[in-house]
């Protein structure tokens, strides 16, 4: 069974960070890129960040560029999405997903084959 577990939210001030990590059970972590999704309330899912099945390859959307770190460690079949300078339009559920198809990790969350169940990130002003 696929399952895909993160860990690491919780509320932050501004300007703090936070480490999430997404753990992968069940399927060949290596044949997949990560990506990572927000929602805020009343928001519709938007991407944050992907990494390719190598780790070679990263892509962030401009409101994470220079911020937010995405890497994964093959051995422990994990990613981890470090987040510094932290702003309070940051706060959203993050979820992790697995994307199959494609190589580098695709932008829209349609193409992605398991999701995790999502973790709060809280930033206080």
């Amino acid at each position: 069974q696929v399952q895909l577990v993160e860990s690491g939210g919780g509320l932050v001030q501004a300007g703090g960070s936070l480490r999430l990590s997404c753990a992968v059970y069940g399927l060949d972590f290596s044949a997949y890129a990560m990506g990572w999704f927000r929602q805020a309330p009343g928001k519709g899912r938007e991407f944050v960040a992907a990494i390719s099945r190598s780790g070679r390859s990263t892509n962030y959307a401009d409101s994470v560029k220079g911020r937010f770190t995405l890497s994964r460690d093959t051995a422990k079949n994990t990613v981890f999405l470090q987040m510094n300078s932290l702003k309070p339009e940051d706060t959203a559920v993050y979820y992790c997903a697995a994307d199959r198809s494609s190589y580098a990790g695709s932008y829209y969350y349609s193409d992605y084959d398991y999701w995790g169940q999502g973790t709060q990130v809280t930033v206080s002003s």
